[in-house]
């Protein structure tokens, strides 16, 4: 049976004869450069059939002959599964047979060939680096084609979810505290003005949420716009507005505008007002809009990503919350495990009842990731109805995870051992990987280090051993926002944003190995100061997560001291926290598996 990504690829080139086009670029992404689109957005997946709940990043290249999607390490696997019989061939974006997208559509096209994209899902840095390499080589560059107007009849409608005011009082601080450092970095930086369009960043600015917008983010689809005058606009659908979150925004003298007004209201501002945007999250079509822009705008996700002690605090709320509910869900796997009924799919549904259970948990924060052995090699893996498989026999589960609560955004891996004695490989390789986080947990590093000086320390004991993982290591988590949150990373590309107290981010090393199993180990760490001396300041990492690591699968021969110290720690930390909010049924089986012991 053939599948339906081809027809929608005849349909494509259909398209593209008809309105001149010989070469299209699609990407993954919104007018936003959202890591997760609103279904209205997302077409790439809907053409080629590389998709699941927690976006892909894709980028397909289609020509009357040749159809391709881009993809990065994470997705090989599934891209080429999923891609398969669609009309589309996977291409590597990144690892040791990476393929420059840019460069090789370049090269691919006959001079004066028009290469075309939708310009307002690509942002301003890329359709620029696009629009040299393609007049270099002298092709014509497009940055007006709406494809999928022409080939979607079915195209979901923009969301129209409503908002909710998040507290303030856990927030802990209000609208026009943060509008106001807003500005004063826009004034540093040398303009008079900003327009706001990453979606967190408006979310984080104007203490507003809401749920459906972006699967599993509570962001909403909007604009803003400040200047150092005191306007204050936010382009967004009126029908999102309750009456208690109008009042708000009139509280704070911020004016509504239709989400679909921006063009407009960009062509229109005064060639005098020198408007910040940060090129890497601003569309081309809108960034060419706006008469006199300056690049920039890194200053607004800075300010986001420095939590505040108040933010901390509930914090730790959310992760107590978070632990409970990873309790009843791995009491409930060994409760379940021996009658043979798991699937990856059914524990995929049991740890979302068991989160969504407390009231303070709005969504999950991603798609959890389920793998069974195999499925745990996927980075990316997602069960469904079509994949699903039964969790029998002996092996390795790798569950990653986490909940959107009021009080925080939480993300965990754990990588258990089911149906007996875990294989001697299954155990070297799981303490690599522990070993690797536990060293990034407890650096201790001089103000001004970056994510990149500290990489290695997580990826040191699997290198010693010919032995590695291309996906980063840690990315910065949003308090209530979004899971992934820029601009800190903590990868092997250098990332020029240096660690400072209040950022909160992942550690996630893993390994993986092809049809056999998945290993991932993940904490959510806090940078905190440690030290001030003749030397400088000195920072080091608050751990926030609560949960144990499956101790049968630590191979204790290659476990240090240190190492050995920082797991009992830890694992007092989680009884102490968590035992007071358990029954005494689960209090018992987080004892058990909290207790240390070389077996």
């Amino acid at each position: 049976m053939e599948k339906i990504e081809k027809k929608r690829l005849e349909a494509l080139r259909k398209a593209m004869a008809e309105h001149g086009i010989d070469c299209c670029i699609i990407n993954s992404t919104d007018p936003h450069q959202s890591e997760i689109p609103p279904a209205h957005w997302r077409g790439r997946e809907w053409l080629t059939g590389f998709k699941s709940e927690n976006g892909t990043n894709g980028i397909a290249v289609v020509t009357k002959d040749h159809a391709y999607v881009w993809t990065d390490n994470r997705f090989f696997i599934q891209a080429r599964q999923q891609l398969e019989g669609t009309g589309f061939e996977m291409m590597p974006l990144d690892g040791p047979e990476g393929v420059d997208l840019i460069e090789y559509v370049a090269n691919m096209m006959p001079k004066d060939s028009a290469v075309a994209i939708d310009g307002m899902t690509f942002s301003s840095t890329e359709a620029e680096k696009m629009r040299e390499a393609f007049e270099e080589a002298e092709l014509n560059f497009v940055t007006d084609f709406p494809m999928f107007e022409y080939i979607w009849p079915e195209r979901p409608s923009q969301p129209l979810n409503r908002l909710f005011i998040h507290d303030e009082e856990i927030v802990g601080e209000t609208v026009d505290s943060k509008i106001t450092r807003i500005i004063e970095e826009v004034e540093k930086e040398g303009a008079d003005a900003i327009l706001i369009s990453a979606l967190d960043d408006i979310a984080w600015a104007t203490n507003l949420r809401t749920a459906g917008d972006v699967a599993f983010s509570p962001m909403f689809t909007s604009y803003l716009y400040l200047d150092k005058l005191g306007t204050r606009i936010l382009f967004i659908n009126e029908e999102k507005l309750t009456p208690d979150v109008k009042d708000f925004l009139n509280k704070y003298n911020i004016e509504v505008r239709g989400y679909d007004e921006t063009l407009g209201f960009a062509e229109s501002i005064p060639a005098s007002t020198c408007v910040l945007i940060d090129p890497t999250l601003t569309s081309i079509t809108i960034a060419e809009k706006i008469p006199t822009t300056l690049e920039g705008g890194k200053r607004v996700a800075n300010l986001k990503s420095i939590k505040n002690e108040n933010m901390l605090t509930h914090w730790r709320t959310a992760m107590e919350k978070d632990g409970v509910a990873l309790v009843k869900l791995f009491k409930w796997i060994d409760d379940e495990f021996p009658k043979g009924n798991l699937t990856e799919m059914s524990i995929a549904r049991k740890l979302r009842e068991c989160r969504l259970a407390d009231p303070d948990c709005v969504d999950e924060s991603f798609a959890a990731i389920v793998g069974w052995n195999g499925h745990g090699a996927i980075v990316h893996y997602e069960p469904s109805d079509e994949t699903d498989v039964p969790v029998t026999g002996q092996g390795l589960l790798l569950i990653d995870s986490g909940g959107q609560y009021l009080q925080g955004t939480t993300d965990i891996t754990r990588t258990i051992a089911l149906g007996g004695e875990p294989t001697k490989e299954q155990k070297h390789d799981f303490t690599l990987v522990l070993k690797g986080m536990i060293a990034l947990a407890r650096a201790t590093f001089p103000k001004g280090t970056r994510g990149a000086q500290l990489d290695i320390l997580a990826r040191q004991f699997l290198w010693n051993e010919g032995k590695a993982y291309y996906h980063g290591t840690g990315h910065g988590v949003g308090f209530f926002i979004n899971c992934h949150e820029g601009p800190v990373q903590i990868r092997m590309n250098e990332i020029p944003v240096a660690l400072q107290p209040g950022m909160v981010m992942s550690d996630e090393p893993g390994l993986y190995i092809e049809d056999k199993y998945g290993i991932r180990c993940e904490n959510m760490l806090a940078v905190e100061l440690w030290k001030s001396n003749e030397f400088g300041d000195f920072y080091r990492f608050r751990n926030l997560t609560l949960f144990p690591f499956d101790r049968s699968l630590i191979e204790w021969e290659i476990i240090t001291t240190e190492e050995r110290e920082w797991l009992e720690e830890y694992n007092k930390e989680i009884l102490e926290r968590l035992s007071p909010l358990l029954s005494e049924e689960e209090t018992e089986w987080l004892f058990s598996k909290c207790i240390m012991h070389n077996s």
